[in-house]
């Protein structure tokens, strides 16, 4: 749930996607779901040349199981925010006694 949590985070934002099949796709992350699928908004081909057909790309849905990486500008990460995330989910469950 951490993933899942700190990408809604990152809606509205730009961010590029490494697809298995090496494809590489820029765009505004419109949304993204507990299985880590991702839509995006105004997509772009980084390397054009090689995929021409998918310049013609404006909106796209990814399965999460196909993404290799998922490159986010480092200004738009809350590091204090991922670090007390990280604590609260790795912190012993205590049962009130």
């Amino acid at each position: 749930m951490l993933f899942f949590s700190f990408f809604k985070t990152l809606v509205g934002k730009e961010i590029a996607v490494e697809l298995k099949n090496d494809v590489v796709l820029t765009g505004t992350l419109h949304s993204v779901d507990q299985y880590l699928n991702i839509k995006l908004t105004n997509v772009s081909v980084v390397n054009q040349d090689k995929y021409p057909q998918l310049m013609s790309l404006k909106n796209c849905f990814i399965r999460g199981s196909v993404v290799r990486y998922v490159q986010i500008n480092p200004n738009d990460v809350d590091t204090e925010l991922l670090q007390d995330a990280t604590r609260k989910e790795n912190s012993p469950v205590t049962d009130g006694k």
